[in-house]
């Protein structure tokens, strides 16, 4: 049967929407747009929807616009008809509707990553458990202790038994076999690098070992290593090691393609710091193309490091990549249209509204409010006064006439400021929410069955300040 719906809005959306949904091709769906009364659609309430609305019959889904702040669970108990949140924007309307309100399940993945803690030799026992925790919630499903060569580890028994007590799995990465020895005495879940020279050190202790070629790039001292541990009955992991650009990129690339083709089944480990930690580039991206090709590959493990400062997120940026991409390879898609959490810089579709649009909202506008909005042209500020545009936001403060009101004066600086940044950069820009910077900024988390509090500016006049 074809699913019936109703969109709510406002007097300022009411022709936009009518717009987008009239230009939908291949609708399968019927719909009517009920303007509930009030004049910016993310105003309303659950009371005024209480109050206003009058299903029409044999309705499927209401949708509301994605701003509304309210209980939606409680709307569908009140009609008896399920109410969902739309997108925050109507330019995003069609592809929301093209999933038919499936949300993207971004909770499965099958990459397994260990983080290494370069410096764990030099941190005493509480930092380096806190550190260990942070790196856990982040998304390491492995702490992994790096051990620097000629410095001493002399707690490093205690710090594998303290992170174990944590529920942590822990492996440690070492040349020297004495360490590994005493990791794996400790109780450690792996081992990194063994050889076909040194893997009878897992054998001894049934830990699982991370096998590298005994001379680098030779796949076939890497075949060695992995038939002795068949033999022994050890489980292992496979890394042929991927090298930085202009050191061997290239060859350790096709040495990952031929490893898998001569051990289909075997389990595999990619490296990436040597990538993200020796390029100047946001590392994001450099994440997304690695993880794309352990897709490709199957391989299940990877071992990422942060030093260097430009990857601060870098256990986030991975994390995000592994679920991406395992839902585009379910589904046999490109890793396109899942989650803008990589796309830190710049945005796929960074302004919803063109500049008719904008102008044809400007002119219905009645009343002083200051509306900020960005298209491909620049930055868009109107009111019933006027409507401006520009490209610089110091440039639009003799216009705006609130040299005499400090507050005011602040909050369109900040605002205009921040709309400029986006359209630079090709970010999407909403008047009064932060820049979405995808994972490289810890998200805030937003209570939309509640109305939002009054900015630090509103407030200070109400207070009087």
């Amino acid at each position: 049967m074809v699913e019936h719906l109703v969109f709510l809005t406002g007097h300022l959306a009411k022709t936009r929407l009518e717009n987008v949904l009239a230009g939908l091709e291949k609708r399968d769906f019927t719909y009517d747009i009920v303007d509930i009364g009030v004049k910016v659609a993310a105003l309303m309430t659950e009371e005024i929807i209480k109050r206003r609305l009058k299903c029409p019959s044999a309705v499927d889904r209401v949708i509301l616009p994605g701003r509304f702040r309210g209980d939606v669970d409680r709307l569908t108990e009140e009609f008896g008809v399920r109410f969902v949140r739309g997108p925050d924007e109507i330019a995003d309307l069609p592809a929301f509707l093209g999933r038919k309100g499936r949300a993207v399940d971004l909770s499965r993945h099958d990459l397994r990553i260990f983080v290494e803690i370069v410096d764990a030799s030099a941190l005493p026992i509480d930092l380096l458990l806190e550190r260990a925790l942070a790196l856990a919630e982040a998304g390491a499903d492995v702490i992994d202790l790096g051990c620097l060569p000629d410095t001493p580890f002399s707690h490093l028994r205690e710090a594998i038994r303290r992170l174990k007590a944590e529920g942590l799995a822990v492996s440690v990465d070492s040349a020297d076999l004495a360490e590994l020895e005493a990791a794996a005495e400790a109780g450690a879940d792996f081992l990194l690098s063994l050889t076909e020279h040194t893997l009878d050190l897992a054998t001894r202790y049934k830990i699982t070992p991370v096998l590298i070629p005994a001379v680098p790039g030779d796949l076939d001292s890497l075949g060695r290593a992995i038939e002795i541990a068949r033999e022994a009955g050890t489980e292992f992991i496979v890394d042929p090691v991927l090298d930085p650009i202009h050191f061997g990129f290239a060859a350790s690339l096709g040495r990952f393609i031929e490893a898998r083709r001569r051990w289909p089944d075997v389990p595999m480990l990619m490296g990436t710091g040597n990538l993200t930690e020796l390029t100047d580039a946001d590392s994001s991206g450099v994440t997304a193309v690695l993880l794309g090709l352990c897709s490709e590959l199957s391989i299940g493990n990877v071992l990422v490091v942060n030093v260097s400062p430009h990857t601060a997120r870098t256990v986030e940026e991975h994390d995000r990549a592994r679920r991406i991409m395992y839902a585009a390879k379910q589904d046999g898609a490109l890793p396109k249209g899942y989650d803008p959490g990589l796309l830190q810089v710049h945005d796929r579709k960074p302004f919803p509204s063109s500049k008719d649009d904008i102008a044809a909202l400007a002119s219905t506008v009645r009343d002083v409010n200051f509306r900020i909005m960005t298209a491909p042209d620049g930055v868009h500020v109107f009111n019933a006064r006027g409507h401006r545009i520009g490209r610089d936001a110091f440039a639009f403060f003799p216009d705006l006439e609130v040299a005499t009101d400090g507050a005011h004066a602040f909050y369109l600086g900040a605002e205009l400021t921040r709309a400029e940044i986006a359209w630079k950069l090709g970010k999407r820009y909403v008047q009064d929410e932060p820049l979405a910077w995808g994972v490289a900024v810890p998200e805030k988390t937003e209570d939309r069955t509640r109305l939002a509090e009054a900015g630090h500016t509103l407030r200070a006049k109400k207070e009087g300040k």
